[in-house]
Formats: structure tokens, sequence, C-alpha cells
């Protein structure tokens, strides 16, 4: 066997070892079962893996590609859709650290710096927060990754078809997550800098272009799944204009100032943010090791000046998405930190192109001290390893999620503790998974009138009625809900989303209503008129 394709092979074996070695970790410490509304991480958990097993149609962009993929995973024999949400996520990551090692070989051409590199990458916090748990930033970073290698692949072998792979990847990836758009301007940055001619090839244009569009197909989605009364339908897209608002994200932006001021119930927000910077520093330091840290900025500066195409593509995409960070931090928005991970996928391969020149380093040392040479090469690798992997015990316990049922003691909670025909207001809970994928406690009636970071049009309601409209009043509070809820049977209000702010049942009190905790578990409460108490309401339901 050739010498070339020995280090193949080898190459290979180690990257799949780093991506099973991930793998394990994720699934090892992956959520058992349904999840739950938990801020700041686990916002969307609980609505994503009830929309991917139903193929439902989420909040904006509507995450397409994610409801389809990941609907596979929630139709695994003898998996609970849940669980299979949630290990999509796993594999998305995964496949990720995969990939980013096939893209850390090609910049370093070194197959321990691109190990140590991803390694460092999927063991690091942000992302395997995400990798066990259903959300859509763990596919994100993949679709990012798999571009990358493509556009590095084109340059490598000068074959336009791998030019036109990054291009459909570009398109595929912008129906799953809109910062990939970054990918765009990044990838034409980098063909002008590897060879601009290309730009000028008419034929080559057209055909990019028809497979950017190509792979934006997975949109038509959205008004085919609402035009055929998707089970869990979050925006509604039933016409062209609220089909735009949904895939360019522009609802995001349209909320009037009295709503985004009546809407601020988080913590960070009504509470005082904080300086943005201080907080954005606090997240990027924490993320790797200091000595990590310190090789992957030696990694930009050799690849700025090894390497202007590719330092053009990476730095481009690791600017425009802290850029993005920033200006989420600006906002308020909670959950900041997820957005960075493809930017720290980014300085994962920083990383590996650090450690590539500490090794040519080593091995420049002066040929008459072998002993020092076949030292550093053996020792080396065990320290940077030592490195990566002394996190793992710490980032472990940190995101463990291997005995979480909290969503399952609430969907209990609620099976057990509800009245026959009532009615239940929750915000983004697993009560939507309880109903429509395990089909129980179809009696109740779920509305959803709470706040969203986004322009709803319309409440979300089971069962969803006929119409446009269909449960909704313009009251974020639940209030107004609640009265109108009042005139046919029992309320009740899922409460772990207001633990944080407990305003919100003052707004009822104000209103005239009781909230009386039902149950040991301080999961559920029932909302009374002043004058009713428990024990009249349940002489009455005898």
């Amino acid at each position: 066997m050739s010498e070339e394709r020995t280090r193949r092979w080898a190459a290979w074996a180690v990257g799949s070892l780093a991506a099973l070695f991930s793998f394990v970790l994720y699934a090892l410490t992956l959520a058992p079962s349904v999840l739950y509304y938990d801020r700041p991480i686990a916002f969307d958990s609980a609505m994503l893996q009830a929309e991917a097993a139903v193929l439902g149609i989420g909040h904006p962009t509507g995450y397409p590609t994610y409801m389809m993929l990941t609907h596979l995973f929630t139709r695994l024999p003898g998996v609970e859709p849940a669980y299979g949400a949630n290990l999509a996520s796993a594999v998305y990551a995964a496949l990720a650290v995969a990939v980013l090692f096939a893209v850390a070989l090609r910049l370093s051409r070194r197959i321990l710096a691109a190990a140590i590199g991803s390694l460092a990458f999927a063991v690091s916090g942000t992302l395997w927060s995400q990798a066990v748990i259903a959300e859509v930033y763990t596919l994100n970073v993949l679709f990012v990754a798999l571009a990358v290698l493509a556009l590095l692949i084109w340059r490598d072998a000068r074959r336009d078809r791998y030019l036109l792979l990054a291009a459909f990847l570009a398109g595929l990836s912008l129906t799953h997550h809109l910062t990939s758009g970054l990918l765009i301007p990044a990838g034409l940055l980098f063909v002008l800098a590897a060879e601009r001619r290309k730009l000028l090839e008419g034929k080559l244009l057209l055909q990019g272009v028809g497979v950017f569009l190509l792979g934006l197909l997975p949109f038509l989605y959205l008004p085919i799944r609402a035009s055929m009364g998707a089970p869990l339908d979050e925006t509604h897209p039933t016409t062209f204009g609220r089909f735009l608002l949904l895939v360019t994200g522009w609802s995001y932006a349209i909320a009037t100032p009295e709503e985004k001021a009546r809407c601020a119930v988080s913590p960070l927000v009504s509470e005082g943010f904080g300086d943005p910077m201080q907080l954005f520093a606090g997240q990027l330091s924490g993320e790797f090791a200091i000595v990590l840290m310190l090789i992957g900025v030696l990694g930009m500066l050799c690849l700025i000046l090894a390497d202007k195409p590719a330092a053009m593509l990476l730095g481009m995409l690791f600017i425009g998405y802290l850029a993005h960070v920033l200006f989420y931090l600006e906002r308020g928005i909670e959950d900041f930190a997820v957005f960075i991970i493809p930017a720290y996928a980014v300085f994962g391969l920083c990383i590996s192109i650090g450690i590539g020149f500490l090794q040519s380093w080593m091995e420049r040392l002066p040929a008459n001290r072998p002993a020092l040479r076949r030292a550093s090469a053996i020792v080396f690798p065990v320290l940077a390893f030592a490195v990566v992997l002394a996190s793992v015990p710490d980032e472990y316990a940190r995101w463990d999620r291997g005995q979480d049922t909290e969503g399952r003691r609430t969907i209990e909670a609620v099976v057990k503790n509800t009245g026959l025909n009532s009615t239940v207001l929750h915000h983004r809970s697993p009560l939507w998974y309880m109903v429509l994928v395990e089909e129980r406690r179809q009696d109740l009636r779920l509305v959803d009138p709470f706040c969203t970071s986004w322009t709803r049009f319309d409440d979300v309601a089971w069962p969803d009625p006929p119409g446009a409209s269909r449960y909704g009043t313009p009251d974020p509070t639940g209030v107004e809900t609640a009265r109108e809820a009042a005139r046919s049977g029992r309320i009740y209000i899922l409460a772990r989303e207001f633990e944080q702010q407990k305003a919100s049942f003052r707004n009822f009190q104000r209103a005239g209503f009781q909230v009386v905790p039902v149950g040991e578990d301080g999961l559920l409460y029932e909302i009374l008129p002043r004058d009713e108490t428990v024990e009249d309401r349940r002489a009455h339901a005898s």
C-alpha cells in the first residue's frame, strides 16, 4: 500500500473516531424524552419535538428542511418520537465534527492537528448543550461546514461540480437558518480570491444560480403543508405575504413599540440586560481553554499569511456570525450564545492550523538533537489531547440531560389533575406533544395566547378552530382568553414558563381571578373567579 493511500485511510479512521467519540458523549447525555420550555437554552425544544413528529410548521423561519429530516428520526422503530428528535441533534452534531475534521485536514495537512481542532469544537459547551436536545443549531453548523468543505475541495481539485455543490448547499442551508446567508458573500469572496475568472463564466454562473434555487425548494413545504392543515402550525403561511414574512424572518422586526414593551417578559430585558460587550466577551472566553485560544489566534495569523482565500472565506463567516450575535445582544435576546456555534467551528479550524504550525516547527528542530525531536513528537500530542479532553468531565456534568424527566412530569401532571373538557393556558410546552403525538387528553382545549419574540397573528390552539383568526385575542397576558374560556368550563395555567416572571400571575389576580396550585409539584395552577373556591368548583363538578 502506498504512503499516500495509507495516510488517506489513517485520516478516515481518525476522523471517524473523532465523530464517534463525540456522538457517544452526546448520546450518553441525551435528553431521554419530551422536553419543556426552558430559558435560555431550550425555548423551542418542546415545540420542535411535536412539530417534527407531525410534520408541522415552526416559528419563523419555519425550518422546513429540519422538519422533514428530523421527522425521519421520530419514525425510528422502537424509539419514542421525542427521543428521536433529540437523537437527530446528536447525529447532526457528530456529522458536523466529522466534516470539520475533513476541512481542518485540508487546511492544516496534518491528521493530529485536524483531530485536536475538531474535538475541541465537539466538546465545547454551547455545541454540547444543543446536541442533547431537539434544536436547529447543530444542523445549521453541519450545513455551513459542508459548504466550506465543498469550496475547499473545488479550490484543490478545480472541478466545477464542487463549486456547484457549494452553491446548492448555500441555498439548502438558507431553508434551515437565515444566518447561512453569510455563505453567499463569503463564498463569492473565496472564488474571487482563488480564481476570479470563474465569476466571469456565464454558463457556470447560470448553473450556479440554478442549483442555488434548487436548494431553496424545501421552502415549498411551508405553504403546501399549511394548505393541508398541518396539525401544529405556529405561523400559518396561507397567503403569499405571510409566507414572505415567515421565510425572511421579517416578522421579528415588524412588532410595534407597544407590542415590544408589552411582551418584554425576559428577566434579562425587564431587569436590565447588562453590558452586551461584557456578556459577549464572557461567552467567548469561556468556550475554549486559554491554551487553545492562544493556539487558535496563532492559527488565524498563520492562515492569513499562508492562505489568503481561505482566510477571507473563514474570516467573513467568523466576523459575520459574531456581528449577528452582537445585534441579538443589543435587542436583549437571551439565547444569543447558540448563534455563535458556527463561529466556534471556524475557531476550531484555527486551532487545527495553529497545532499544525507547532508540529511543523518541532519537526524542524536541529537534527543533531534526535532525543528532543522524538520526545516532542510523543509529548506534544499527549499534552494537546489532554488540554482538549480536560474540560469533558465538567461539560458532561453541566449538559447531562440523561435523567431530565421534567417534560414527562409536566404531561403526567396535566393528565392527572385537569378536569374533563377544561382549558389549559400554556406557552410552548410539551402539551402539544401530549395531544398530537401521544393523543392523550384530547378533550382539553389548549391555548397559547402569550408573547413571542416575533409578531404572531394568531394564537396557537387545540383543537384548531377553522378560519384565519383562530381562537385569538389581542391580549398577550392571557387574561382575556381566560375570561372567554371561563364561560365554558374550568381553566388551568401551566406554570413552568412563569417561574422567572411571577408578575404574570398578578395579571390574573388583578383581573378578578384566584390562582390556586393544583397537585404537589407546582407545575399546574387553576384559575378561579374571585368568589369561587376549589371546594365550590369540586362540588359543582360532582
